[in-house]
């Protein structure tokens, strides 16, 4: 866990819940294939922010209140496994070499190995949930749709789009994920849209920390500029029609990136701004939806500050 989440997770109360995840989940590394063992260890032990099992702890606590149960951990493992699944396979495409202040898998073990263990991590997360049919209908469809969410956005870069665009691109991508977890949380609906809303805030605060040069929330800057793909600053500073336009160029050279990365950084205000609303609108859900908050606002809070570290 690294030390921003473990400031975090002290404040919200959920220092016992975190170490029963961590416990699960290294009990199934222990327990799995030795071939694939040294590739886990290195994937799970490499300072997750791990915002996603908070998101489930929260929502649990704030609708039902009381102890964690082991079932609501398990849901929360499965959750952080399929995350890791996706980190994987995102870090290979965009060629990091680095995540978490260390070596990819990729960049330790080689592609097809890192392939093979992302595989594995799924196969295996299904099965641990293979007797509850509701986690296993909300996990196939996660995955459903960050398969058409990453295609999505890879058919949509380069495109003269605007933050709309990018809203439902966070929403299918990073959203999907904590709507999920909300929904794993409650098992029910009632908390489906929070959870889209505190993953578009996370995704958005990425996206800003990422121009402003903060250590990454789990992107890449540099790719996404690169690859033309539509952060929300991007999709602020190509409301510019000559910045639109060097935006949408097949091959933009290095002084094209250079004038698309000043416009992003000067529209970072507007950006904290859509945030701030994002954030409200979250904290309203949350409002609305449960009996008792408090836990929820907080972790909204939290989550908004990230881009702000």
């Amino acid at each position: 866990m690294d030390t921003v989440t473990k400031g975090i997770v002290a404040d919200l109360g959920f220092v016992p819940e975190m170490d029963r995840l961590r416990e699960r989940l290294f009990a199934w590394i222990a327990d799995s294939s030795e071939e694939m063992r040294p590739l886990l260890e290195w994937q799970f032990n490499a300072g997750s922010k791990y915002f996603r099992p908070l998101t489930i702890f929260g929502c649990y606590r704030a609708q039902q209140g009381g102890e964690i149960p082991d079932s609501i951990i398990r849901s929360a493992a499965v959750l952080e496994m399929m995350h890791n699944m996706t980190l994987v396979i995102d870090d290979i495409l965009d060629l990091s070499d680095e995540r978490r202040g260390k070596p990819t898998m990729h960049a330790k073990f080689g592609n097809l190995p890192a392939l093979m263990a992302s595989g594995f991590i799924a196969a295996d997360g299904f099965a641990l949930v293979a007797d509850d049919a509701h986690d296993i209908r909300l996990i196939a469809d996660l995955v459903k749709r960050l398969g058409v969410a990453e295609c999505a956005q890879w058919r949509l870069r380069r495109q003269p789009l605007g933050v709309k665009d990018w809203e439902m691109i966070a929403g299918e991508d990073t959203g999907s994920m904590f709507e999920t977890c909300a929904c794993l949380a409650t098992r029910d609906e009632s908390m489906r849209k929070f959870g889209r809303l505190i993953g578009m805030l996370y995704h958005g605060c990425d996206d800003v920390g990422d121009v402003k040069g903060l250590e990454s929330l789990g992107g890449g800057g540099e790719e996404d500029l690169r690859d033309g793909i539509l952060t929300l600053p991007a999709a602020l500073a190509i409301e510019d029609e000559d910045i639109c336009e060097l935006f949408c160029r097949e091959n933009p050279s290095d002084a094209d990136l250079q004038r698309i990365s000043k416009e992003m950084l000067d529209r970072l205000p507007d950006a904290e701004a859509h945030l701030d609303q994002i954030a409200t609108d979250a904290k309203w859900e949350a409002q609305v939806n449960t009996g008792d908050p408090g836990v929820l606002l907080e972790l909204v809070d939290y989550t908004r500050e990230l881009s702000r570290r």
